[in-house]
């Protein structure tokens, strides 16, 4: 708000010229001058008195400011958690036996091997041995030296894609919940879809909530939207310009909403604020004025009131898994539906993988690429590596936001002029190189192809020189 409608806003509600001039100077907005306090007010030279009367006309701190008043009060440094791995006796001596050979395998390979022989009591010569054998096949698993890695992934990923069907539906144990799956669905993976096809969630709950039916159930109405035809019926009265609410109370008994719910929600909704009454067990909502339009109007808003649940998430089935009970959702809004008691907020999934980094950060969304992309190949009957999908993931999340593998994402922000224009919009790239003067040092593989040089990769990033004897010197 500017000062000139603060101002406005100060005179309004009878507060003097010469005080508000005063509030003016050092707050901006209502806002800012409750959450100051009579305290604040009078600091700035203001009476006692008139800043009572300022606090009374202006209201309460909103709850943003209450709270970000306590956020600030209660602030203390993050707590730095350093958790070292303590490697067991068998780690240990794999560790100590891959030194003396020089294998350099990896700590997790280490700790595989040992999480395998835990208890065997196998001899010292069996642990040299098991280090020989991985070592050898470690070294023979690594990339060579100056390896196309993206040509290798995109081969393993593209050829198994073009087996896969167009469309296909996966559901998920229960009828009512479909998702895409198949070549659609990688499309929208590749792509950073910000809101997929059939975006769903799966909530794991934890505690009561996973063993129990009722709390699950109980659990999946909290989550699950609640419109006002889903639990009652509409009558409209012309007569009395008015609309009738019938409640179904069976319904509204497996939802968990009560009579007082409907009146409340429906009572914050704009077009119907005031105009709100239980009768008996019937809602009425009477017209303010004597117009069928207005009447209309009433109709529309009350029909799509939302009385309970959370945005977006349409339907909420919930079945039974080995971990225990499981909600399914049609939609997906992974930050409050984490903020609902009994869910079990370290196991809960969508597929919306751009909703994934809002909340959970780049690395967890880096995370969700690869398993959907993992699972939507598996799911077709196609392996593919996982490394090759984790290197796609990692070109996708590196800059720390998702990035689509498009001219809108990764090729069209290619360094190279020729690589640009050879994907997609040539003109347009390469008119605009020239207007600008661009330099193409011919490093990737399209551009050497372009031009028919040899590309710089593999053999072909290696000059061999050749020197006769008797010129050693």
């Amino acid at each position: 708000m500017a000062k000139k409608d603060t101002l406005k806003a100060l005179l309004g509600r009878g507060i003097g010229e010469e005080v508000s001039e005063k509030l003016l100077t050092k707050f901006s907005t209502l806002s800012a001058i409750s959450a100051a306090g009579a305290e604040g007010i009078v600091a700035l030279g203001i009476s006692e008195e008139d800043a009572k009367f300022v606090i009374e006309k202006v209201g309460k701190p909103s709850v943003r400011a209450e709270k970000a008043k306590k956020v600030e009060e209660i602030a203390v440094p993050m707590e730095i958690v350093n958790n070292p791995h303590v490697m067991s006796d068998d780690e240990a001596k794999l560790m100590r036996y891959s030194d003396e050979i020089g294998a350099g395998i990896p700590m997790k390979i280490i700790s595989e091997i040992a999480k395998r022989i835990r208890g065997a009591g196998l001899k010292d010569k069996v642990y040299k041995d098991l280090i020989a054998v991985a070592a050898r096949m470690y070294s023979e698993h690594r990339m060579d030296p100056n390896e196309s890695a993206g040509i290798m992934a995109a081969q393993s990923i593209g050829e198994p894609g073009t087996q896969m069907t167009m469309r296909t539906f996966h559901y998920a144990g229960v009828a009512e919940i479909n998702v895409t799956l198949g070549l659609p669905r990688l499309i929208e993976i590749v792509d950073a879809r910000r809101i997929p096809s059939t975006p769903m969630m799966t909530v794991r709950l934890t505690g009561m909530a996973a063993e129990d039916e009722s709390i699950a159930r109980r659990v999946s109405s909290e989550i699950e939207t609640t419109g006002l035809l889903d639990i009652a019926s509409l009558e409209t009265d012309i007569t009395n310009m008015r609309l009738i609410i019938i409640p179904d109370q069976r319904k509204m008994d497996e939802r968990g909403v009560t009579i007082e719910d409907i009146v409340e929600r429906l009572g914050k909704i704009r077009a119907v604020r005031g105009l709100v009454e239980a009768k008996e067990f019937d809602i009425v909502v009477t017209s303010d004025e004597p117009s069928y339009k207005k009447l209309q109007i009433i109709y529309d808003a009350v029909k799509n009131a939302r009385i309970k649940g959370i945005d977006g998430i349409n339907r909420a089935v919930i079945k039974k898994d080995t971990g225990g009970w499981v909600i399914f959702t049609e939609g997906s809004n992974l930050k409050e539906v984490l903020k609902v008691p009994g869910v079990d907020q370290s196991r809960t999934m969508t597929n919306s993988i751009q909703e994934v980094a809002d909340v959970l950060g780049i690395e967890a969304a880096r995370n969700s690429i690869i398993r959907e992309a993992h699972n939507t190949l598996s799911e077709q009957g196609l392996s593919v590596d996982i490394r090759h999908i984790m290197l796609v993931a990692d070109l996708m999340t590196n800059d720390g936001y998702v990035k689509a593998i498009g001219r809108h994402g990764i090729s069209g922000r290619k360094s190279s002029v020729l690589a640009r224009a050879a994907f997609e919009i040539t003109a347009a790239h390469l008119l605009h190189a020239a207007m600008v003067g661009e330099v193409d040092s011919l490093e990737g593989v399209a551009e050497n192809i372009i031009v028919g040089q040899p590309v710089t990769l593999g053999t072909g990033a290696v000059n061999l020189i050749y020197t006769p004897r008797g010129n050693e010197k």
